[in-house]
């Protein structure tokens, strides 16, 4: 029998222990993030490019006019703040003193720093908490507490938390209000998931938050300050002992990928459609991401593209070496490459099915794609507006020299476009579609039968039944 949930302190508020998980890029909005809120929990707004609104109420596009890189990184982060603003005060009005309102924002995003200070400093009072992943953001405490503000920073392993602890949160540690511990391999959106875990064998998340609840300890951090399970989390039944667990301390459950599909959700019908079609298995762990962190998304035919992309391609060198063969007839001009036999007749393979144009990768490979493929690589990539610190796609990098040095690499994609044109109603087959890999719930859970679609209070009251 599920024994049920209490109502915590957070910030000096009575608040149940759920939170709404922030996903970025108008996926999460004031309407679900306020809604939230009024139902008692943790409404979190998305601080990524969030919208910003007419006097009519209707969102302003998100249009880029400058011609350099730089300059459209100040847009950028213009309209980031002002969005970011707009929400939070939006989300506020609707939560109407209930619960609590946090902001995500990732730390990798392009002008982060920038971005954070411009939303706490315009949105004094109203901001609970700062939920913050995607990387290592060790100056999420130092900017949090400057405006009184507490801080969740999202890690996967103990190990993270050690490093940021020491090396910052410790000296802010009365601002630590929460430790998101976000599951690598079952949350949606980028994770954690390092170069030493293999993403084919997921891990047991007990003794991992098991792990870092005893970092927390060593670091001096009362059980009461609660770890927040991310990722994975759908019916609470199923996380009966985690509750009330003194191994574990205060335990706090996150949902991600319930919200999408709700009322106040802000995401267009055809993604909330699809959401009931997805099966086990749909949703995959994949390394396309320009950030060059892992994250899962639908396996849609925009991922899948993104798959056959990078199996059409072959190593290469600019000399010839023992049984490597001179190749001039696989659609590369200007150069010689120098490629074996076999990916030699590859290559001929795919330049006669229509792939004629050969794109090289920052590892001297060569990925073969037909001419408007190649044409669109290329646009994206020369509008990129810096929407991250370091992208590997465009090669941009917030820095005096705005490039990471590297080669830009075509197997990747410009995210931000995608993300914007999915959440304003693109095609949910020709975009990035995120989703938790328990989305399959959608289908097989009684709650939705009849293709139901409920309030966020409705889910909230439905969730706490252990359901």
């Amino acid at each position: 029998m599920f024994k049920g949930l209490a109502p915590i302190q957070y910030n000096g508020r009575e608040v149940w222990p759920l939170v709404e998980g922030g996903k970025g890029v108008a996926a999460t909005n004031h309407a679900s993030a306020g809604a939230w809120a009024a139902a008692g929990g943790i409404g979190t707004v998305s601080a990524v490019n969030a919208d910003s609104y007419d006097a009519e109420g209707k969102i302003i596009p998100q249009v880029y006019k400058a011609l350099t890189r730089r300059e459209r990184h100040e847009e950028l982060i213009e309209y980031a703040i002002e969005g970011a603003v707009t929400q939070v005060k939006k989300a506020w009005d609707i939560a109407g003193g209930k619960g609590a309102i946090n902001i995500n924002v990732l730390w990798e995003m392009g002008g982060a720093q920038r971005i954070l200070h411009g939303v706490l400093d315009r949105t004094r009072g109203l901001v609970s908490g700062v939920t913050c992943g995607a990387g290592m953001p060790y100056k999420l405490s130092e900017i949090s507490a400057s405006y009184g503000v507490t801080y969740l920073p999202i890690v996967s392993s103990g190990r993270a938390f050690r490093a940021l602890w020491k090396r910052a949160y410790s000296k802010a540690s009365e601002w630590l209000s929460a430790v998101v511990y976000e599951d690598p391999w079952l949350a949606g959106g980028h994770n954690g998931l390092s170069n030493a875990e293999d993403p084919l064998k997921p891990q047991d998340p007990y003794p991992r938050v098991k792990e870092l609840r005893d970092v927390m300890r060593e670091g001096g951090i009362s059980d009461s300050v609660p770890i927040v399970m991310a990722g994975g989390v759908w019916y609470l039944r199923d996380w009966n002992d985690w509750i009330d667990n003194p191994e574990l301390g205060q335990i706090v459950f996150q949902f991600g990928t319930r919200p999408l599909l709700t009322q106040e959700s802000p995401i267009p019908q055809e993604w909330k459609t699809k959401l009931m079609e997805i099966e086990p298995g749909d949703v995959l762990l994949h390394r396309f991401s320009p950030t060059g962190f892992y994250s899962s998304a639908v396996r849609n035919p925009f991922l899948r593209s993104l798959e056959a992309r990078s199996e059409r391609q072959i190593a290469y060198s600019t000399e010839s070496a023992g049984d490597h063969v001179f190749q001039l007839d696989a659609g590369v001009k200007g150069r010689n490459f120098w490629v074996t036999r076999g990916d030699l007749l590859r290559a001929r393979e795919w330049v006669g099915l229509g792939y004629t144009s050969a794109l090289k990768t920052p590892d001297n490979t060569l990925i073969y794609v037909g001419e408007e493929e190649k044409a669109l690589i290329r646009k994206d990539q020369a509008d990129c507006m810096g929407c991250l610190s370091q992208c590997a796609f465009s090669s941009w990098a917030d820095s005096e020299t705005n490039s990471t040095g590297r080669l830009a690499d075509p197997r990747s994609f410009c995210i931000q476009k995608t993300l914007q044109d999915i959440a304003h109603g693109g095609p949910t087959d020709e975009n990035l579609m995120f989703a938790g890999h328990g989305a399959y719930n959608f289908r097989k859970d009684p709650f939705y039968s009849n293709g139901f679609v409920p309030t966020v209070k409705e889910l909230v009251d439905r969730i706490r039944t252990g359901d």
